[in-house]
């Protein structure tokens, strides 16, 4: 069997991370089973947990082979992790490459030479053996790279976009929202008419999303923030927001200005709040601290977590079928990603490129290209 280079990652029970480059058998395919050279995979926020754990980074270190990088883990965490500890796990959401092998079934065989993008969760490697449902099929033109973010930034937010209307909401409000995805959010929501609240933390997030022509910005690092958050939820009639922080008071003052708007007209007694639900669903972790809520919004609210995943599962595979489509055709305009680092899965290992994508900064986007 052909040999693939693979990045895994291990935490023991003994509060020691290893994340490391090994040599792994590429599997022959199965019936509905096709095999791709992964040709760029991008290292996303939501990568690094899996990645690394509650890994002490700064301590980390590479082997003197530069194959093993080895890090402590802060042992009060270990509890949080059992799950996984004493396992070598694959690492990687998605990536694209080029089918090189199929399984003898017609619809995998149809791929073979066909640039595709591939959800797996170990696409940090040279080759993957995943099945068909595990692929988006491109456009004849479209390249690897410009495939590599398919589903994690681009089916997020069209997944936004369909909690929204099925839940009964008319607008978004979205955290973080100068991220690739929450960039990709802003040109769907244009796309499909639907108001969008975007909440920054700085000048240059809210230039990004001006260049964009994105209509609510609120900065909240302004001194008129929470002002200028009412003004924008009063004014689109937003109850839903997606929260990619976490951690912090930010959750909270989105619920009280929320309820703030929805009970500006009430008379009497409002003992409860308004009565129209608030929700909010967290999503990202960028903020590991924990989420204070300052309980001024009423009782009908809500806060919940939320996953894409497990809000296409909820689609017809008919509706699925056409958000892909959607994304294969506009991968190189609503959905597209820049990247502004490339980097061989060796180079993944190294502490210096760690400390700088670890750090999820706006506008620092790194990709692995196996091929390097």
């Amino acid at each position: 069997m052909q040999q693939s280079k693979q990045l895994f990652t291990q935490i023991s029970s003994d509060a020691q991370l290893e994340v490391s480059l090994q040599n792994v058998e590429i599997p022959e395919p199965k019936a509905n089973e096709v095999v791709v050279q992964i040709q760029a995979a991008p290292i996303n926020p939501s990568d690094m947990w899996p990645m690394f754990g509650p890994a002490n980074l700064a301590q980390g270190e590479l082997d003197s082979d530069g194959l093993c990088f080895k890090a402590p883990v802060f042992k009060a965490m270990l509890s949080r992790i059992k799950s996984r500890l004493d396992q070598l796990l694959p690492i990687g959401n998605e990536g694209a490459g080029v089918v090189v092998a199929t399984g003898n079934s017609e619809a995998a065989q149809a791929l073979l030479g066909k640039t595709v993008s591939v959800l797996t969760g170990s696409v940090f490697a040279e080759y993957v053996c995943v099945p068909l449902q595990a692929c988006m099929a491109h456009n004849k033109n479209t390249t690897a790279l410009q495939a590599a973010s398919s589903f994690v930034n681009p089916l997020t937010a069209l997944a936004m976009i369909e909690t929204m209307r099925s839940e009964g909401h008319k607008a978004i409000i979205h955290t973080a929202a100068a991220s690739n995805l929450g960039q990709m959010l802003n040109k769907v929501c244009q796309q499909e008419d639907v108001d969008i609240i975007n909440i920054v933390r700085s000048q240059e997030q809210e230039n990004i999303l001006k260049a964009l022509n994105a209509k609510y910005i609120c900065n909240s690092a302004s001194e008129s923030f929470l002002q200028d958050l009412y003004k924008a939820i009063d004014e689109t009639g937003a109850t839903l927001a997606f929260d990619a922080i976490g951690g912090g008071d930010l959750v909270s003052d989105i619920l009280n200005v929320m309820e703030a708007v929805g009970s500006k007209d009430a008379v009497g007694l409002n003992t409860y709040g308004s009565t129209t639900n608030k929700q909010v669903y967290i999503y990202g972790g960028l903020d590991f601290s924990p989420t204070v809520l300052n309980r001024g919004y009423g009782m009908i609210w809500s806060i919940g977590g939320w996953l894409m995943t497990y809000a296409l599962a909820k689609l017809t595979p008919e509706r699925l079928a056409q958000l892909h489509k959607k994304v294969a055709n506009e991968i190189t305009t609503t959905f597209a990603s820049s990247y502004t680092t490339e980097l061989s899965l060796a180079d993944a290992l190294k502490p210096e490129f760690i400390q700088q994508y670890n750090a999820k900064k706006t506008g620092a986007k790194f990709y692995i290209n196996p091929t390097k």
